[in-house]
């Protein structure tokens, strides 16, 4: 979990597959949309074992997927439906319960591994799974919070509205008398992104602000560089 160890000992160019020589072990959070999966990707191309916390949950809820003919992350989405409908809660509840699940698997797994660089594509909601968790994940792992602007928050918003992805709202959905659940989201999305913002920070080891990956565009050793700086500026 030492990037600056292993930045150190790897000389530019050196090797293309660095991740099987030092132990770097990452976890991303943040919002969906914030570049968790393209980051991972990234990181998976330069040797990582890549683990995706949404392709385990999907397993899980496979049986009541394929009953409603649901696949994907997609088809969970569609599958939990708009926090309006009367499924919602009970749909709510055991997505959040097959992410528990996961998540526990997932960090014996990294607990369990020899000498191999390991990246976490978490969800969103993965400060929903309890202190515990949360705080094994940062034991075990470097957790790496990928942080919106204000301008970025409403992109976000637009690309939930355009392309659901499995949101848990918890009691911050509150309709009102007469509101269409789009008017609600538009509302109400700003102040789920407030509230999860409070807990990623809570848990992440560095923060890093999308825009700051955007502008810049680095390849897998750029990242990680970029990971070392932001901790640094934080100590």
């Amino acid at each position: 979990m030492n990037i600056l160890a292993a930045l150190q000992n790897l000389a530019i160019g050196e090797r293309e597959n660095f991740a099987a020589d030092f132990l770097i072990r990452l976890s991303l959070i943040g919002m969906s949309g914030a570049g968790k999966s393209h980051w991972t990707r990234k990181l998976a191309g330069a040797g990582f074992r890549a683990i995706n916390v949404d392709d385990r949950i999907e397993r899980k809820l496979a049986p009541e997927l394929s009953a409603d003919g649901h696949r994907g992350i997609g088809g969970v989405a569609a599958w939990m439906g708009w926090p309006d409908q009367p499924e919602y809660r009970e749909r709510e509840r055991k997505y959040l319960a097959s992410e528990i699940e996961s998540m526990r698997e997932v960090l014996d797994e990294v607990e369990a591994a020899g000498q191999e660089g390991i990246v976490l594509d978490t969800t969103g909601s993965v400060v929903y799974t309890g202190e515990e968790i949360c705080r094994r994940l940062q034991r075990l792992t470097t957790v790496v919070y990928l942080a919106a602007s204000p301008g970025e928050e409403l992109t976000l918003i637009s690309r939930y509205r355009s392309d659901p992805k499995p949101v848990l709202w918890g009691d911050i959905f509150s309709q009102q008398s007469g509101e269409l659940a789009s008017e609600t989201v538009a509302r109400c999305y700003p102040q789920l992104i407030a509230y999860r913002k409070q807990l990623y920070e809570r848990y992440a080891n560095v923060i890093v602000p999308m825009a700051r990956l955007r502008d810049t565009s680095p390849d897998a050793r750029g990242f990680l560089e970029i990971l070392d700086s932001r901790a640094r500026q934080a100590r």
